[in-house]
């Protein structure tokens, strides 16, 4: 049973992320198929056939004769649309020594034409039909599987069959033309470059040392670049058709439609699938050896400051059952418990470590134990490594208290709760995950009120006796097994990390201090008020309301989401305000919100309000500061007090502008190891003119920086000019109306808002380059960037003109992926886009960029000029508008029923009328755009005496000779 492990976790990209999101699509292996039948079809391989949990009924699971499962969910939020998604059981763990790599490299030539299908011709008919390539359209690869995703924008017959069609040929219809082989060989070749960070190359070592002997450590699914460049067409044809066959495959689908039609359709396209060739081997995955204590070192700069210590087992493949999950719950809570008491070390003053977290977790299938990650400075390992391992300890010998077990089970209480509420509109896409994720792991696909069920008969009459034998048990087994990543070099290296683990563990722990109960003491604000005035604009479903103090209140009630409402409180005038000439350390804005509030701190305030579900973000805009949170009916009141008691009250702790000051540095230093991140580093002040309230500062400003000046800053902007508020969601205009009044309502009257000043107002882009800026990374040698920017204009008022020009770079997106990745297979994922700014005149720019080998820089920048040529000097085709318009269209629709899109958009619309003009014309705005219109743009925006270039190159290259 997979639900309660996460996957190990693992730097990458120089944070410590979940290797599933940071690392290639790594993802758990499935189970061994059930053995019953239904119905008199093949071997049901469902989940719910070996468990005891009952399956979400809303869901028809099936089996195709020729053994394909298959799964439909009618699901109308958001209505008309629908996900795909067609899985294989196998990845890079079912490869040969001869095929590393060809797992994922499959996956890409699915995009290269089949036997029905021409070469370059799949993607192009998706997106006639609104799927963008990338974002609606996509595939991956992991380690135990294949999978193929396709976002449809409706769910007409056409788009429907289509899309079928698409994933049909992808079964069984692939042609690896040898040209298209060797045309993408260069395309892997440009993702593994990309994806060759510091991070993934610890990871690698990582589990090389968790996993010795085991498959698992020598099948990543980028694979080997020798036999990415030179596998015969034989060896992509051996893996496909032992791999791709229907008993290896389940179909997903989820959407607004008709489930009967839809498994109809779904049987049309593969019941005639039929694979012929012998059924590809299980791959072997090793045994776990016995192990004592052991240290491994990975010493690379960028790569983040970590230790993390594992006690490793045997993998135990347990079916998903009301007990399994039971067990999970128990050690979850646990491990939160750890957590939290992690979390109080790392505010403290002088803290130990970054952060620190403990678990319990599988890998791939192939080992299960309990693990400690902890995240420092570089130099400071010790401490931390003594402080996370005696914590861990701690709670083995003593365990959890009562009144520390009660209120994790209250906060996952509060969560299952709210996510039976609001059950009824999940979002397609993420249901569709969901379900390729239960397929996966074999797990049983049960609603949100199975879920509360399970957990609530888990933790009824549960001792804390129960809970710590549960730790206690994780962290048992081989080691532990300390892996250290690290910039710097350590004194002494691996025996001395090894000794000081050894020495933690003789150092005698004590029993925790429990922290007293405390109460919410900010219930009241003033007198309450009424509103002095208020509007509905009907057509959006939006009214406006003022308040006598000047606070400006929009609401939008919304169905999109069940039990969801987003706020937003916006007041000051953001970067407007700032100094051009120098950093004010707005880079540390979280420390608002994480100092808490005069009367508790951010960890009191955690522990009264465990219960509800609020938050608060504190935010630097262009134009504002913003408070925000999420909430549900329930607490909405709650959230406008707690909201209202930061804006009133901020306690501005120094601890959490401290540890952003002393962190900071290194976590640039990690995002300078890749082209990409030095690039975004460097551009936001580049692509201003070195206006210093965009980018970053040097460390002697970091260090030189004081919490007093970002208090003062932002203290006295948000001191001035109206409040305006912004409520959407699921909440009546009463309601938001009453929760207004009775806080940020009930303050005293505001004076008016100064007006910004002129040197606020300018933004400059730079100036044209005769030669490339040159940026330096710290990564390794063989990656590049390549960057050209032009400028544009802004969106401020009327944004027709600015919607052009962003459908011309979606039209550039198209020819730069077709010339750039698909004919000269240069780069993995070259980009393109617009940026136009609502807040300051003027400034607007439209881009391309793409990471290549260094040696292809000359040619990058020839092959964008070139590009833009084309599109100055001849009108587009009306075919290739409508590829790059649809999917904008329909992404727009998309994102209409989604709350935070008028979250976002709404703001300021009591002083811009303009504002809401612009919601109303955004899709006639775009569907209005002619090919003359792009050749126009193209003309007056992209002129090669107005590009400005950068490339991003490695410090640590070898001199030109």
């Amino acid at each position: 049973m997979r639900s309660f492990r996460r996957l190990l976790l693992v730097a990458v990209s120089g944070v410590a992320v979940i290797a599933g999101a940071g690392l290639p699509a790594v993802a758990l292996a499935q189970a061994p198929a059930a053995s019953a039948s239904v119905d008199g079809q093949p071997t049901d391989p469902w989940g719910q056939t070996l468990s005891d949990i009952p399956a979400d009924a809303s869901v028809r699971f099936g089996v195709l004769p020729n053994g394909m499962k298959y799964a439909i969910m009618r699901n109308a939020t958001p209505p008309s649309q629908a996900a795909l998604r067609l899985r294989f059981d196998a990845g890079s763990l079912s490869e040969t020594d001869s095929q590393k790599g060809l797992a994922h490299f499959l996956e890409h030539m699915a995009f290269n034409g089949s036997n029905n299908i021409p070469e370059g011709e799949m993607t192009r008919r998706l997106e006639r039909l609104g799927l963008s390539f990338g974002g609606d359209t996509n595939a991956f690869t992991s380690f135990d599987q294949t999978a193929y995703t396709l976002n449809l924008p409706n769910t007409t017959d056409e788009v429907v069959e289509t899309s079928l069609f698409v994933l049909r040929e992808t079964a069984s219809e692939l042609l690896f033309d040898a040209t298209a082989v060797d045309a993408e060989r260069g395309v892997i070749v440009g993702e593994e470059r990309t994806r060759d960070v510091p991070g993934l190359r610890a990871a690698k070592a990582q589990f090389g040392f968790l996993a010795p002997g085991q498959r698992l450590a020598d099948r990543f699914p980028i694979g080997d670049l020798n036999i990415i460049r030179t596998a015969p067409r034989d060896e992509f044809v051996d893996f496909y058709r032992k791999y791709y066959r229907p008993e290896r495959a389940t179909m997903i689908a989820v959407g607004d439609f008709d489930i009967d039609k839809m498994e109809a359709q779904i049987k049309a396209a593969f019941s005639n699938w039929d694979n012929p060739a012998p059924d590809g081997p299980e791959p072997v995955l090793g045994e776990v050896q016995p192990r004592q204590t052991e240290t491994r070192i990975f010493q690379e700069p960028g790569v983040q400051s970590s230790t993390q210590i594992f006690w490793t087992k045997p993998y135990v493949n347990a079916p998903d059952t009301s007990a399994e999950r039971a067990k999970g719950w128990v050690r979850t809570l646990g491990m939160a418990v750890l957590n939290r008491r992690f979390s109080e070390l790392a505010r403290a003053e002088n803290p130990p470590f970054l952060g620190a977290g403990g678990g319990y977790e599988d890998l791939v299938n192939s080992l299960e134990g309990g693990n400690l990650t902890v995240v420092y400075n570089p130099g400071e390992w010790k401490r931390a490594l003594e402080t996370a391992e005696q914590e861990q300890r701690r709670l083995v010998q003593y365990g959890v208290t009562q009144a520390e077990l009660d209120r994790e089970i209250t906060e996952l209480r509060t969560g299952l709760t709210a996510a039976v509420a609001s059950a009824a509109t999940r979002q397609t896409p993420a249901l569709a995950g969901a379900l390729l994720n239960a397929a996966n792991a074999n797990d049983v696909f049960s609603t949100p009120a199975t879920d509360l069920q399970i957990f609530e008969a888990a933790v009824a009459g549960l001792t804390v006796e129960t809970v710590n034998a549960a730790v206690r048990d994780a962290f048992t087994g081989n080691g532990p097994l300390a892996f250290v990543s690290t910039p710097v070099p350590i004194e002494g290296g691996e025996a001395a990390i090894t000794a000081a683990l050894e020495a933690s563990r003789q150092v005698p722990v004590a029993a925790p201090v429990v922290a007293a109960t405390m109460e919410w003491p900010y219930t009241s604000f003033g007198t309450p008020t009424q509103p002095s005035g208020q509007t509905e604009i009907a057509d959006l479903g939006t009214t406006l309301v003022t308040f006598p103090n000047g606070v400006k209140l929009t609401v939008k009630p919304t169905t999109f989401t069940d039990e969801q409402i987003l706020v937003t409180v916006r007041a000051g005038n953001g970067q407007l305000g700032l100094p051009t000439d120098r950093p004010v350390p707005t880079y540390a804005s979280s420390a608002y919100s994480e100092g808490g509030l005069g009367k508790l701190t951010r960890s009191q305030l955690e522990q009264v309000l465990a219960g509800d579900v609020v938050g608060a973000s504190f935010g630097v805009g262009a134009d504002t500061y913003s408070l925000g949170g999420t909430t549900r009916p329930e607490d909405f009141d709650l959230q406008m007090q707690l909201l209202a008691a930061y804006f009133t009250d901020p306690a501005w702790r120094p601890e959490p502008f401290a540890l952003v000051k002393s962190s900071l540095p290194t976590q640039l230093d990690q995002v300078r190891a890749t082209p990409g991140g030095a690039f975004a580093l460097a551009s936001a002040g580049l692509l201003s003119s070195g206006d210093r309230r965009f980018g970053l500062p040097s460390n002697e400003e970091i260090a030189a920086a004081e919490l007093s000046d970002l208090r003062q800053v932002v203290t006295s902007s948000v001191s001035q000019g109206p409040i305006e508020i912004i409520i959407v969601g699921d909440v009546t205009v009463d309601a938001a109306i009453k929760a207004v009044g009775e806080t940020f309502g009930a303050l005293p009257a505001r004076s008016a808002a100064p007006a910004p000043s002129a040197e606020g107002l300018r933004r400059v882009f730079p100036a044209p380059t005769s030669e490339p800026v040159e940026i330096k990374h710290n990564g390794i040698a063989t990656q590049a960037l390549g960057y050209v920017a032009w400028p544009t204009l802004d969106s401020i008022g009327d944004r027709k003109e600015a919607r052009t020009v962003g459908l011309l770079a979606r039209v550039l997106q198209l020819r730069v992926t077709d010339e750039i990745r698909e004919k000269q297979g240069a780069a993995y994922s070259p980009g393109a886009s617009a940026t136009s700014s609502t807040v300051f005149p003027d400034y607007g720019y439209v881009f391309v960029q793409a990471e290549v080998p260094p040696e292809a820089l000359t040619g990058l920048f020839e092959t964008v000029d070139s590009v833009a040529t084309g599109l100055r000097d001849t009108p587009i085709e009306a075919d290739e508008l409508n590829r790059a318009r649809l999917s904008a269209v329909e992404g727009l629709r998309r994102s209409q029923n989604q709350n935070g899109y008028w979250l976002g958009n709404l703001t300021g619309v009591h002083d811009k009328p303009e504002e809401i003009e612009a919601i109303r014309t955004a899709i006639s705005d775009l569907e209005a755009v002619t090919p003359a219109d792009i050749q126009r743009v193209a003309q007056a925006y992209l002129k090669p005496d107005a590009a400005w270039r950068a490339r991003v190159t490695s410090a640590n290259a070898a001199p030109a000779q």
